[in-house]
């Protein structure tokens, strides 16, 4: 992957930036030193660092907004940062930017049961914000495997979703409000605790915007009742393309699970050897949940069920209690860390049509011996989220960029059957150079139009998204 040119000018400014910097944040919010910069250099697209010039760690609104207005002023671009959980290089560093991140902003600002809706600091944790209500019977619905750890600003920068987003969708879906910092440093208030906003949809251009437009700072989002009960079932099958079109048929049934997940044999082994969650061992396994009153739940997984027999299924299990539900779920969310520990992987992320999902199953299957790198597959199957995990080695010289190159193709695969280059995960450095694949020159012009409308300078979260010549011609003016 090509680096962006360092802008030699910014860097020699770093002395008058770091004073500055110093003037309007405490001590401890400026980090310069190189060792401490070490930190920043990456996400979890570890397979490329850059150390940024400074990176800055303030704990209000008012603070960001001052931040922003400096390096406005010195011309210096600003890469936002939540938790650094990107898995598409959102937040890379480039070697002239201050890094802006928002963790220490994790306050609950303000709870309202009767209007369904929670006001934040964006940077509390995912996890976090259900962990605010749950003792009162609500719950924020979004939930990505790295829920633990990623916050609510990285969530609303890409859109992410969760195994849940099935029947709740993704944040989109479940934000209604944001406090904005332009790069000038305005502070704009877009949307608020109520259903829609009236006037142009602002809120949707900023919700999966990548940090391009502005730095979200605070957030309103809806909260909803926990559901009165949820029972999950196993489903086992001997081959990949047949549990993808059992997820086929049961979208077609117009059945609603509240998640349908998917894993292949070489996912299921890492998983199992690491939570222990009692998966059978199998080609492809369907993670089933369907929630509500017990009898719904009964009427519901009998239908899918039903569904799954025509199938010929190798294991069909419900969860006997919520022991066995947790234990179910664990395995799910520790599927990317267990791979982990047998592999380096590059975690891809795009959609496809449900009804595509037996075809591009088998492609992928055959792109691994083309290439001659393994994949594990795991990903939100009920929507079509795809992200295989293409396995290769990081100490084997020309693996990486092997890897990447089959990457691409599998993305390319996703448009060219219906679907987009990302579901979840934004398009950060991992795609910008894939964009002219899904859209046009006019498609790219208006998305740009909107960028200069936001960041005229084109300073905020340099070299993400779009493809390098792109933003070069475009901060050149």
């Amino acid at each position: 992957m090509e680096m962006p040119v360092v802008d030699a000018a910014v860097v020699a400014r770093k002395p008058a930036l770091v004073a500055a910097l110093q003037q309007v944040l405490p001590q401890d919010a400026v980090i310069v030193e190189t060792a401490e910069l070490r930190a920043y250099e990456c996400d979890a697209l570890t397979a490329y660092r850059c150390p940024p010039l400074v990176a800055v760690l303030p704990r209000t609104t008012t603070e960001v907004s001052a931040v922003l207005r400096i390096c406005h002023a010195m011309g210096v671009p600003v890469v936002p940062r939540g938790s650094g959980t990107s898995l598409a290089g959102g937040a890379l560093p480039t070697g002239d930017c201050v890094i802006l991140g928002v963790a220490r902003m994790n306050a609950v600002l303000e709870t309202d049961y009767a209007n369904r809706f929670i006001r934040v600091q964006a940077g509390r944790t995912n996890l976090s914000v259900t962990g605010a209500v749950e003792s009162d019977g609500f719950f924020y619905a979004p939930d990505p495997s790295s829920q633990l750890a990623c916050a609510i600003a990285g969530n609303i920068a890409m859109n992410s979703g969760g195994a849940h987003c099935l029947k709740y969708g993704v944040t989109t879906n479940n934000l209604l409000g944001v406090t904005l910092v332009q790069m000038d440093g305005t502070v704009l208030e877009i949307g608020g605790p109520y259903l829609d906003a009236p006037g142009l949809d602002l809120l949707g251009v900023i919700c999966g915007s990548e940090g391009q437009l502005g730095v979200v700072t605070e957030a309103w989002l809806r909260i909803l009742p926990k559901p009165e009960g949820a029972r999950p079932v196993l489903i086992g099958f001997d081959s990949n393309e047949v549990a993808g079109a059992c997820v086929s048929d049961i979208i077609k049934a117009g059945v609603l699970p509240v998640a349908i997940e998917f894993m292949d044999r070489p996912c299921i082994e890492a998983t199992e050897a690491f939570a222990k969650a009692g998966y059978p061992m199998c080609e492809a396994l369907l993670i089933v949940e369907v929630e509500g009153a017990r009898a719904e739940i009964d009427a519901q997984l009998g239908l899918i069920t039903a569904i799954a027999r025509r199938h010929n299924p190798v294991e069909i299990r419900e969860a006997a209690d919520e022991d066995e539900a947790r234990r179910i779920w664990l395995g799910r969310k520790s599927a990317f860390g267990a791979m982990g520990q047998i592999s380096d992987y590059i975690c891809l992320d795009g959609t496809i049509p449900v009804s595509s999902l037996p075809y591009v199953l088998r492609r992928i299957g055959e792109m691994s011996a083309q290439y001659g790198l393994g994949v594990a597959n795991v990903f939100h199957a009920g929507d079509g989220n795809m992200h295989p995990l293409i396995l290769f080695d990081a100490n084997k010289p020309g693996d990486l960029e092997l890897c990447e190159a089959f990457g691409a193709d599998v993305l390319k695969l996703c448009v060219e059957v219906g679907g987009c280059l990302t579901g979840e995960h934004g398009v950060g450095v991992e795609k910008r150079d894939l964009m002219k694949v899904q859209f046009t020159s006019e498609d790219m012009e208006a998305q740009l139009w909107v960028k200069d409308v936001f960041d005229p300078g084109w300073l905020l979260n340099p070299a993400k998204v779009f493809p390098l010549d792109v933003t070069a011609e475009r901060r050149a003016g």
